[in-house]
């Protein structure tokens, strides 16, 4: 968790009435100075062309993907916070989004990142779906926060970044890891983005980053129409145990083939987590997973559960039972790297000064 640099009663008042959050979250999560040392400004939109900085802006969270296809379904209202960070120039520039995984967010996201986009002359965008929401990490409960709160997030932070003066809304693509990278892609998505994007917008490039949600019943099942045709670049370490390489190589391969250019970089030896600046092999074992090869998968089109390896349409409770019993386990490991990390940042930076050109 971020050292929290002030927490007076003075600070605190400033930061509710800003984001008009209980006090409770706040003090429990201290989501406050996730890499910001001032409270985030509340704003509506970017017109007035900010500078680099926090702020907080609405979202909502929908509870289920129908939510998200289907407008008129309760989506409760969230303010979220996000930090921008834009590079020297008038622009106007690409930007990109940046989403967390199931540990919120963390130093590199803040740091590594945005120091290495924005030198490159991207802005970027960090969102923060978990601290106002008031939960710290999702890793051995993935329900405290809908899987759709993050897509819903992720859309409100496109629509804002196009409202900003100094960037190309043609130009504003996404990076996500892990539960993040599962966002990321599902935000290409043709039913969601057409039920939850902002009007007129969509993301012009894709990057899952050993992504969650290749396999289980957070997948979809892949056919020509589904995803959108803006570029994907997946990036996984070979020796990942807790989203796997094979699913996710899997996954693009069949996005790929159905019409959505789809690249993927695996880098052999790395580990989950590998962008992270501590070295060590840290283990999860309270970890919430889903074993390599679970046949289970959703139909977006349908809305229904299937079997990927029969075509089996299934209940929501069979499915839920089948992947329980089958695919459902629990621990994992994290390890940063540092050459892991480098050689993906190179991959970033090529594929996004490609597909992101003027």
């Amino acid at each position: 968790m971020p050292e929290v640099a002030d927490m007076s009663p003075s600070f605190l008042l400033r930061v509710l009435r800003v984001l008009r959050l209980g006090l409770a979250p706040l003090l429990a999560v201290g989501w406050v100075t996730a890499g910001a040392q001032t409270p985030p400004t509340a704003v509506a939109d970017f017109t007035a062309a900010p500078g680099s900085g926090s702020y907080g802006f609405a979202s909502s969270t929908p509870a289920t993907l129908l939510d998200l296809v289907d407008s008129r379904r309760p989506r409760p209202a969230q303010d979220i916070v996000g930090h921008l960070g834009l590079p020297p120039g008038d622009g106007p520039l690409p930007a990109v989004v940046l989403m967390h995984g199931s540990g919120g967010v963390y130093p590199a996201l803040l740091q590594f990142w945005p120091k290495l986009l924005n030198q490159a002359g991207f802005a970027t965008f960090v969102v923060d779906s978990f601290g106002p929401r008031g939960v710290h990490s999702t890793v051995e409960n993935q329900g405290l926060v809908p899987f759709a709160a993050d897509v819903a997030d992720a859309y409100a932070a496109l629509g804002l970044l196009a409202s900003h003066p100094r960037i190309d809304p043609k130009r504003i693509a996404i990076m996500g890891f892990s539960r993040g990278g599962t966002t990321t892609w599902r935000t290409a998505v043709q039913r969601l983005a057409a039920g939850s994007a902002p009007a007129g917008q969509r993301f012009a490039a894709h990057v899952p980053v050993y992504s969650g949600g290749c396999a289980g019943l957070l997948s979809l099942h892949v056919q020509p129409g589904v995803f959108g045709p803006a570029p994907m670049l997946w990036i996984h370490g070979g020796d990942d145990d807790y989203t796997f390489a094979s699913d996710c190589q899997a996954y693009a391969a069949a996005i790929q083939a159905a019409g959505t250019p789809s690249t993927f970089l695996l880098i052999p030896g790395a580990r989950h987590k590998f962008d992270d600046d501590d070295p060590r092999r840290i283990p999860l074992r309270r970890a919430q997973m889903i074993k390599a090869g679970c046949p289970v998968e959703m139909d977006i089109d349908l809305m229904a559960p299937r079997d990927r390896r029969s075509g089996e349409r299934l209940t929501l409770a069979q499915a839920s039972e089948r992947q329980r019993e089958t695919c459902s386990g629990l621990g994992a490991t994290v390890e940063g790297n540092r050459a892991a990390r480098d050689t993906a940042a190179a991959a970033v930076l090529d594929f996004f000064k490609r597909v992101l050109k003027p």
